[in-house]
Protein backbone atom coordinates (compact mmCIF):
# COMPACT_ATOMS: atom_id res chain seq x y z
CA UNK A 1 0.00 0.00 0.00
CA UNK A 2 2.74 1.99 0.81
CA UNK A 3 4.73 1.39 -2.16
CA UNK A 4 1.18 2.49 -4.20
CA UNK A 5 1.00 5.68 -2.66
CA UNK A 6 4.82 6.70 -3.31
CA UNK A 7 4.04 6.25 -6.95
CA UNK A 8 1.10 8.24 -6.86
CA UNK A 9 2.95 10.81 -5.18
CA UNK A 10 6.09 10.49 -7.61
CA UNK A 11 3.32 10.98 -10.44
CA UNK A 12 2.03 14.14 -9.36
CA UNK A 13 5.01 15.61 -7.65
CA UNK A 14 7.70 14.58 -9.94
CA UNK A 15 6.23 17.05 -12.89
CA UNK A 16 5.60 20.17 -9.63
CA UNK A 17 9.48 19.62 -9.43
CA UNK A 18 10.60 19.88 -12.67
CA UNK A 19 8.84 22.80 -13.25
CA UNK A 20 10.42 24.32 -10.33
CA UNK A 21 13.63 23.34 -12.03
CA UNK A 22 12.91 24.70 -15.20
CA UNK A 23 11.69 28.07 -13.40
CA UNK A 24 15.42 28.45 -11.67
CA UNK A 25 16.94 27.70 -14.95
CA UNK A 26 14.97 30.27 -16.87
CA UNK A 27 15.34 32.65 -14.24
CA UNK A 28 19.40 32.24 -14.56
CA UNK A 29 19.32 31.94 -17.71
CA UNK A 30 20.14 35.30 -20.19
CA UNK A 31 18.51 36.14 -23.52
CA UNK A 32 21.57 37.27 -25.13
CA UNK A 33 20.08 40.21 -25.89
CA UNK A 34 20.64 42.32 -22.47
CA UNK A 35 23.31 44.29 -23.78
CA UNK A 36 21.79 45.15 -26.86
CA UNK A 37 20.74 49.04 -25.68
CA UNK A 38 19.54 51.74 -28.05
CA UNK A 39 21.09 54.18 -26.02
CA UNK A 40 24.49 53.56 -24.50
CA UNK A 41 25.11 56.80 -22.36
CA UNK A 42 21.94 57.11 -21.10
CA UNK A 43 19.56 55.73 -18.32
CA UNK A 44 16.14 54.46 -18.18
CA UNK A 45 14.79 55.63 -15.04
CA UNK A 46 11.33 57.03 -12.98
CA UNK A 47 11.01 60.39 -11.86
CA UNK A 48 8.37 62.69 -10.22
CA UNK A 49 6.64 65.60 -11.99
CA UNK A 50 6.77 68.62 -9.99
CA UNK A 51 5.23 71.08 -12.35
CA UNK A 52 4.68 71.22 -15.79
CA UNK A 53 4.56 73.82 -18.69
CA UNK A 54 2.18 73.89 -21.60
CA UNK A 55 2.93 77.18 -23.56
CA UNK A 56 4.54 75.30 -26.51
CA UNK A 57 2.01 73.15 -27.17
CA UNK A 58 0.06 73.55 -30.68
CA UNK A 59 -3.91 71.98 -30.72
CA UNK A 60 -5.17 71.85 -33.64
CA UNK A 61 -8.93 70.11 -33.18
CA UNK A 62 -7.82 66.71 -31.61
CA UNK A 63 -4.44 66.59 -32.25
CA UNK A 64 -1.34 68.26 -30.21
CA UNK A 65 1.80 68.47 -31.41
CA UNK A 66 4.78 70.65 -29.90
CA UNK A 67 6.68 70.26 -26.70
CA UNK A 68 5.70 69.96 -23.03
CA UNK A 69 8.10 70.88 -20.42
CA UNK A 70 8.39 68.72 -16.78
CA UNK A 71 9.99 69.81 -13.93
CA UNK A 72 11.01 66.58 -12.52
CA UNK A 73 13.04 64.75 -9.59
CA UNK A 74 14.63 61.88 -10.63
CA UNK A 75 13.64 58.60 -8.29
CA UNK A 76 16.40 56.31 -8.87
CA UNK A 77 19.84 55.83 -10.39
CA UNK A 78 23.10 57.67 -10.64
CA UNK A 79 20.97 60.97 -10.50
CA UNK A 80 18.42 60.08 -7.99
CA UNK A 81 16.86 62.96 -6.30
CA UNK A 82 18.24 65.87 -8.69
CA UNK A 83 15.72 68.10 -10.06
CA UNK A 84 15.87 68.86 -13.54
CA UNK A 85 14.01 69.62 -16.70
CA UNK A 86 12.96 67.02 -18.80
CA UNK A 87 10.96 67.52 -22.95
CA UNK A 88 7.56 65.48 -23.55
CA UNK A 89 7.59 65.87 -27.44
CA UNK A 90 3.92 65.28 -29.06
CA UNK A 91 4.24 64.08 -32.39
CA UNK A 92 0.26 64.76 -32.97
CA UNK A 93 -0.65 61.08 -32.54
CA UNK A 94 -3.35 60.48 -29.69
CA UNK A 95 -1.88 56.57 -29.29
CA UNK A 96 1.62 57.59 -28.58
CA UNK A 97 1.29 60.76 -27.44
CA UNK A 98 0.54 61.60 -23.24
CA UNK A 99 0.95 64.48 -21.15
CA UNK A 100 2.23 64.74 -17.45
CA UNK A 101 0.60 66.04 -14.56
CA UNK A 102 2.34 67.61 -11.22
CA UNK A 103 2.66 64.20 -8.81
CA UNK A 104 2.39 61.91 -11.77
CA UNK A 105 5.33 59.35 -11.86
CA UNK A 106 6.99 58.89 -15.06
CA UNK A 107 9.78 57.06 -16.94
CA UNK A 108 12.20 59.28 -18.20
CA UNK A 109 15.77 58.98 -20.26
CA UNK A 110 18.12 60.71 -18.82
CA UNK A 111 21.36 61.33 -21.70
CA UNK A 112 24.52 62.48 -19.87
CA UNK A 113 28.25 62.76 -20.28
CA UNK A 114 30.02 61.61 -16.88
CA UNK A 115 28.18 63.42 -14.26
CA UNK A 116 26.66 66.28 -16.58
CA UNK A 117 23.29 66.04 -17.21
CA UNK A 118 22.67 66.73 -20.89
CA UNK A 119 18.94 65.82 -21.71
CA UNK A 120 15.74 64.07 -20.21
CA UNK A 121 13.22 63.27 -22.17
CA UNK A 122 9.38 62.17 -20.84
CA UNK A 123 8.76 58.03 -22.02
CA UNK A 124 5.91 57.28 -20.46
CA UNK A 125 4.02 57.41 -17.27
CA UNK A 126 5.03 54.54 -15.01
CA UNK A 127 3.02 51.78 -14.66
CA UNK A 128 4.94 49.02 -13.20
CA UNK A 129 3.94 49.21 -9.54
CA UNK A 130 0.39 49.22 -10.84
CA UNK A 131 0.67 46.28 -12.97
CA UNK A 132 2.55 44.76 -10.41
CA UNK A 133 -0.63 44.97 -7.47
CA UNK A 134 -3.13 43.98 -10.55
CA UNK A 135 -1.12 40.91 -10.76
CA UNK A 136 -1.28 40.02 -7.47
CA UNK A 137 -4.84 40.73 -7.07
CA UNK A 138 -5.13 37.84 -9.47
CA UNK A 139 -2.46 35.53 -7.69
CA UNK A 140 -3.91 36.10 -4.63
CA UNK A 141 -7.66 35.42 -5.58
CA UNK A 142 -6.35 32.29 -8.07
CA UNK A 143 -4.70 30.65 -4.57
CA UNK A 144 -7.70 31.51 -2.28
CA UNK A 145 -9.99 29.90 -4.89
CA UNK A 146 -8.21 26.98 -6.46
CA UNK A 147 -5.53 26.93 -3.47
CA UNK A 148 -3.21 23.74 -4.42
CA UNK A 149 -4.21 23.78 -8.47
CA UNK A 150 -4.01 27.63 -8.60
CA UNK A 151 -0.63 27.32 -6.90
CA UNK A 152 0.57 25.06 -9.88
CA UNK A 153 -1.69 27.46 -12.97
CA UNK A 154 0.80 30.47 -11.16
CA UNK A 155 3.62 27.98 -11.61
CA UNK A 156 2.94 27.04 -14.94
CA UNK A 157 2.15 31.12 -16.05
CA UNK A 158 5.41 31.87 -14.72
CA UNK A 159 7.02 29.45 -16.56
CA UNK A 160 5.07 29.35 -19.70
CA UNK A 161 5.63 33.58 -20.01
CA UNK A 162 9.86 32.98 -19.35
CA UNK A 163 10.18 30.86 -21.73
CA UNK A 164 8.03 32.73 -24.35
CA UNK A 165 10.61 35.77 -23.44
CA UNK A 166 13.78 33.96 -23.09
CA UNK A 167 13.64 31.14 -25.20
CA UNK A 168 11.03 31.73 -28.55
CA UNK A 169 11.76 35.74 -28.67
CA UNK A 170 15.87 35.16 -28.78
CA UNK A 171 15.46 32.07 -31.00
CA UNK A 172 13.32 34.20 -33.66
CA UNK A 173 15.21 37.26 -33.25
CA UNK A 174 19.03 35.06 -34.06
CA UNK A 175 16.83 33.98 -37.27
CA UNK A 176 16.00 30.40 -36.36
CA UNK A 177 12.83 28.86 -38.54
CA UNK A 178 9.99 30.15 -36.60
CA UNK A 179 7.58 27.41 -37.53
CA UNK A 180 10.07 24.94 -36.42
CA UNK A 181 10.59 26.78 -32.80
CA UNK A 182 7.41 27.55 -31.91
CA UNK A 183 6.16 24.16 -32.74
CA UNK A 184 8.83 22.71 -30.67
CA UNK A 185 8.36 24.94 -27.83
CA UNK A 186 4.17 24.36 -28.05
CA UNK A 187 4.44 20.66 -27.68
CA UNK A 188 6.75 21.41 -24.74
CA UNK A 189 4.52 23.82 -23.39
CA UNK A 190 1.90 20.84 -24.13
CA UNK A 191 3.09 18.10 -22.00
CA UNK A 192 3.83 20.21 -19.25
CA UNK A 193 1.08 21.92 -18.83
CA UNK A 194 -1.31 18.82 -19.00
CA UNK A 195 1.28 16.86 -16.43
CA UNK A 196 0.78 19.30 -13.91
CA UNK A 197 -2.79 18.99 -14.59
CA UNK A 198 -2.65 14.38 -14.74
CA UNK A 199 0.50 13.68 -13.01
CA UNK A 200 2.51 11.14 -15.30
CA UNK A 201 -0.10 8.99 -16.41
CA UNK A 202 -2.13 7.85 -19.35
CA UNK A 203 -4.46 10.95 -18.83
CA UNK A 204 -1.45 13.00 -19.79
CA UNK A 205 -0.44 11.17 -22.05
CA UNK A 206 -3.87 10.69 -24.06
CA UNK A 207 -4.23 14.64 -23.88
CA UNK A 208 -0.62 15.43 -24.90
CA UNK A 209 -1.01 13.05 -28.09
CA UNK A 210 -4.68 15.11 -29.00
CA UNK A 211 -3.35 18.25 -28.25
CA UNK A 212 -0.30 17.65 -30.52
CA UNK A 213 -2.00 16.36 -33.16
CA UNK A 214 -4.71 19.39 -33.12
CA UNK A 215 -1.75 21.72 -33.38
CA UNK A 216 0.15 19.89 -35.68
CA UNK A 217 -3.38 20.39 -37.97
CA UNK A 218 -3.04 24.15 -37.19
CA UNK A 219 0.19 24.57 -38.04
CA UNK A 220 -0.13 22.98 -41.80
CA UNK A 221 -3.59 24.70 -42.35
CA UNK A 222 -2.07 28.26 -41.43
CA UNK A 223 1.15 27.43 -43.56
CA UNK A 224 -1.00 26.44 -47.04
CA UNK A 225 -3.86 29.19 -46.08
CA UNK A 226 -1.52 32.24 -45.60
CA UNK A 227 0.50 31.42 -49.15
CA UNK A 228 -2.86 30.82 -50.99
CA UNK A 229 -4.30 34.26 -49.45
CA UNK A 230 -0.98 36.04 -50.18
CA UNK A 231 -0.32 37.58 -46.95
CA UNK A 232 2.74 38.79 -45.68
CA UNK A 233 3.91 38.77 -41.86
CA UNK A 234 3.97 42.36 -42.39
CA UNK A 235 0.61 42.88 -41.17
CA UNK A 236 1.62 41.90 -37.18
CA UNK A 237 1.61 45.33 -35.55
CA UNK A 238 5.61 47.04 -35.18
CA UNK A 239 7.17 44.11 -37.37
CA UNK A 240 7.86 46.41 -40.04
CA UNK A 241 10.34 48.07 -37.29
CA UNK A 242 12.59 44.89 -36.60
CA UNK A 243 13.27 45.20 -40.24
CA UNK A 244 14.61 48.96 -39.82
CA UNK A 245 16.37 47.64 -36.89
CA UNK A 246 18.61 45.99 -38.37
CA UNK A 247 16.75 42.41 -38.62
CA UNK A 248 16.29 42.12 -42.65
CA UNK A 249 16.93 38.33 -42.14
CA UNK A 250 13.51 37.34 -40.36
CA UNK A 251 11.04 35.79 -41.98
CA UNK A 252 8.28 37.71 -41.21
CA UNK A 253 5.27 35.29 -43.22
CA UNK A 254 6.79 32.30 -40.65
CA UNK A 255 6.22 34.38 -37.68
CA UNK A 256 3.02 35.38 -38.37
CA UNK A 257 2.50 31.72 -39.46
CA UNK A 258 3.68 30.64 -36.37
CA UNK A 259 1.45 33.06 -33.99
CA UNK A 260 -1.54 31.60 -35.76
CA UNK A 261 -0.62 28.15 -34.16
CA UNK A 262 0.62 29.37 -31.00
CA UNK A 263 -2.04 31.99 -30.34
CA UNK A 264 -4.45 28.84 -30.10
CA UNK A 265 -2.64 26.43 -28.40
CA UNK A 266 -4.16 27.30 -25.06
CA UNK A 267 -7.81 26.65 -26.28
CA UNK A 268 -6.41 23.30 -27.87
CA UNK A 269 -4.97 22.14 -24.42
CA UNK A 270 -7.97 23.30 -22.59
CA UNK A 271 -10.25 21.22 -25.51
CA UNK A 272 -8.12 18.36 -24.88
CA UNK A 273 -7.95 18.05 -21.24
CA UNK A 274 -11.98 18.74 -21.22
CA UNK A 275 -12.24 15.14 -23.40
CA UNK A 276 -9.75 13.44 -21.73
CA UNK A 277 -10.84 14.05 -18.58
CA UNK A 278 -14.91 13.59 -19.69
CA UNK A 279 -13.46 9.76 -21.09
CA UNK A 280 -11.56 9.55 -17.86
CA UNK A 281 -14.46 9.52 -15.74
CA UNK A 282 -17.06 7.41 -18.05
CA UNK A 283 -14.13 4.82 -17.84
CA UNK A 284 -13.69 5.03 -13.93
CA UNK A 285 -17.67 4.83 -13.62
CA UNK A 286 -17.78 1.66 -16.32
CA UNK A 287 -15.02 -0.05 -16.27
CA UNK A 288 -16.14 -2.77 -18.65
CA UNK A 289 -16.98 -0.20 -21.72
CA UNK A 290 -14.76 -0.95 -24.72
CA UNK A 291 -12.41 0.97 -26.13
CA UNK A 292 -15.31 2.04 -29.11
CA UNK A 293 -18.02 2.98 -26.52
CA UNK A 294 -14.94 4.96 -24.79
CA UNK A 295 -14.23 7.04 -27.94
CA UNK A 296 -17.84 7.69 -28.64
CA UNK A 297 -18.45 9.81 -25.34
CA UNK A 298 -15.65 11.85 -26.34
CA UNK A 299 -17.11 12.47 -29.39
CA UNK A 300 -20.40 13.58 -27.88
CA UNK A 301 -18.37 15.98 -25.35
CA UNK A 302 -16.38 17.17 -28.06
CA UNK A 303 -18.83 18.46 -30.29
CA UNK A 304 -20.83 19.83 -27.62
CA UNK A 305 -17.58 21.72 -26.64
CA UNK A 306 -16.71 22.98 -30.08
CA UNK A 307 -19.10 25.79 -30.72
CA UNK A 308 -18.83 27.79 -27.48
CA UNK A 309 -14.78 27.16 -27.86
CA UNK A 310 -14.68 28.07 -31.47
CA UNK A 311 -17.14 31.41 -30.42
CA UNK A 312 -14.43 32.31 -27.96
CA UNK A 313 -11.40 32.07 -30.09
CA UNK A 314 -13.57 34.57 -32.69
CA UNK A 315 -14.05 36.70 -29.73
CA UNK A 316 -10.32 36.52 -28.54
CA UNK A 317 -8.83 37.53 -31.63
CA UNK A 318 -11.59 39.82 -33.58
CA UNK A 319 -11.67 41.75 -29.72
CA UNK A 320 -8.77 43.70 -30.84
CA UNK A 321 -9.64 45.25 -34.40
CA UNK A 322 -12.89 46.76 -32.80
CA UNK A 323 -11.67 49.92 -33.78
CA UNK A 324 -11.13 48.80 -37.24
CA UNK A 325 -14.14 47.39 -38.02
CA UNK A 326 -16.11 50.73 -36.88
CA UNK A 327 -13.99 52.16 -39.32
CA UNK A 328 -15.24 50.08 -42.01
CA UNK A 329 -18.49 51.25 -41.29
CA UNK A 330 -18.78 54.51 -40.29
CA UNK A 331 -17.14 55.06 -43.77
CA UNK A 332 -19.84 52.66 -45.49
CA UNK A 333 -16.70 49.68 -46.98
CA UNK A 334 -18.70 47.52 -48.54
CA UNK A 335 -18.75 43.85 -46.85
CA UNK A 336 -16.54 42.39 -50.30
CA UNK A 337 -14.10 45.10 -50.21
CA UNK A 338 -13.57 45.07 -45.99
CA UNK A 339 -13.43 41.08 -46.54
CA UNK A 340 -10.50 41.34 -49.14
CA UNK A 341 -8.58 44.13 -47.01
CA UNK A 342 -5.00 42.18 -45.97
CA UNK A 343 -6.00 43.00 -41.98
CA UNK A 344 -8.88 41.04 -42.50
CA UNK A 345 -7.63 38.67 -43.99
CA UNK A 346 -4.98 37.79 -42.13
CA UNK A 347 -7.45 37.85 -38.68
CA UNK A 348 -9.51 35.06 -41.12
CA UNK A 349 -6.40 33.22 -41.12
CA UNK A 350 -5.98 33.35 -37.39
CA UNK A 351 -9.58 32.94 -36.55
CA UNK A 352 -10.69 30.00 -38.91
CA UNK A 353 -7.53 28.13 -38.91
CA UNK A 354 -7.06 28.33 -35.31
CA UNK A 355 -10.66 26.70 -35.24
CA UNK A 356 -9.67 23.88 -36.78
CA UNK A 357 -7.31 22.99 -34.85
CA UNK A 358 -10.13 23.21 -32.27
CA UNK A 359 -12.53 21.19 -33.84
CA UNK A 360 -9.76 17.99 -35.01
CA UNK A 361 -7.99 18.16 -31.46
CA UNK A 362 -11.89 16.83 -29.94
CA UNK A 363 -12.37 13.72 -31.97
CA UNK A 364 -7.94 13.33 -32.10
CA UNK A 365 -8.49 13.55 -28.32
CA UNK A 366 -11.41 11.18 -27.93
CA UNK A 367 -9.38 8.40 -29.87
CA UNK A 368 -6.35 8.89 -27.89
CA UNK A 369 -7.99 8.72 -24.62
CA UNK A 370 -9.86 5.99 -25.88
CA UNK A 371 -7.54 3.88 -26.29
CA UNK A 372 -4.99 4.55 -23.79
CA UNK A 373 -7.56 4.77 -20.65
CA UNK A 374 -10.07 1.99 -21.90
CA UNK A 375 -9.44 -0.82 -19.39
CA UNK A 376 -10.08 -3.30 -21.96
CA UNK A 377 -7.35 -1.88 -24.27
CA UNK A 378 -5.22 -1.90 -21.21
CA UNK A 379 -5.97 -5.59 -20.15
Amino acid sequence: MRMIQRIRTSKTLGPVVLWLILLLVLLWMPTGYESAMSYKNAERVDARVLSTNESDIVDTGLVRSGEQRCQVRILSGKFKNTECTAVNRLNGSLAEDKLFSPGDRAFVVVSHSGDLITTVYMTDHYRIGKEVLLAGLFLLLLLLFARGTGLRAILSFADTVLLLWKVLIPSLLKGWNPIWVSMALVLLLTFLVLSLIYGWDRRCLAATLGAALGILVTAVLGYFFTDLFQIHGAVMESSESLLYAGYQHLNLTKIFVASIFLGSSGAVMDLSVDICSAVCEVVEKKPDIGVKEAIASGFAVGRAACGSTTTTLLLAYSGSYIALLMVFMAQGTPIALMLNYKYVAAEIVHTIVGSFGLVTVAPLTAITSGLLLSHKQRA
